[in-house]
């Protein structure tokens, strides 16, 4: 099974829910992992902060009307943010209906606007929408720097500071396909070689990896394990 892009399997997706409502939080923390997703809450913009910093998302539910630092400007400070980090869609969950705050919240860069009070079941499938959406988004070509390291990935060629370093052809693989989910956790079941013996192949691939592509590999900056998952790569 080939590895997945970023909100292509809505089924596998993390999301963060921000809503400053504990009831409101948890119904659809409920709701939402009932029907496949991994959900983690927050209920103000201060902790959602807190949570970005560590974890990647592959989208945000915001609630608009919280008390300090409301919706909009969590998703401004959001879109600030370099790179990939800054692109993880939002759908902006709100009591605010109106059509100066739904133009509001598309001009900072929301993905979509559902009102409150809501049907679950379009939750559901506006989330969906956006994690197709997002999957459709062409994958990563070229080039990719990982420090002083280039990956080729049409030609399966890496090199450190200039000089060719030796892949071998699975080695090409894991590297390949971790490239093309960039900056996303792909699950182990899903590299090549992780269906064998619990997924121990690709473990000890990403350990001969670490050594090539990372300055410490003990504490590695571009290949990353992702608890519960299984790995991310994070270039340049």
């Amino acid at each position: 099974m080939s590895a997945r892009r970023a909100g292509q399997d809505p089924v596998r997706a993390h999301l963060l829910v921000i809503d400053d409502d504990d009831r409101t939080r948890d119904l659809l923390k409920e709701y939402l992992t009932r029907h496949g997703f991994g959900v983690s809450t927050a209920a103000d913009a201060a902790g959602a902060r807190k949570l970005l910093a560590s974890l990647r998302f592959d989208l945000l539910v915001v609630d608009v009307m919280m008390p300090g630092e409301d919706g909009f400007s969590l998703t401004r400070w959001l879109r600030a943010r370099a790179g990939d980090a800054g692109a993880a869609p939002v759908l902006i969950l709100t009591a605010r209906g109106q059509p100066d705050d739904r133009i509001e919240g598309l001009r900072l860069g929301a993905d979509d606007y559902l009102s409150k009070p809501f049907d679950p079941e379009e939750l559901v499938l506006r989330i969906q929408a956006i994690l197709r959406r997002v999957a459709a988004r062409p994958a990563a070509q070229g080039q990719i720097k990982l420090g002083l390291c280039v990956f080729d990935m049409a030609r399966g060629e890496l090199t450190a500071d200039g000089a060719p370093v030796r892949l071998t052809e699975s080695e090409t693989n894991l590297l390949r396909t971790l490239a093309n989910a960039a900056h996303a956790a792909v699950d182990r079941g899903d590299l090549p070689g992780g269906g064998d013996a619990g997924g121990r192949a690709v473990d000890i691939q990403v350990t001969r990896l670490r050594r090539k592509i990372e300055i410490d590999p003990a504490n590695p900056r571009y290949l990353r394990t992702v608890r519960g998952r299984g790995y991310m790569l994070t270039p340049d």
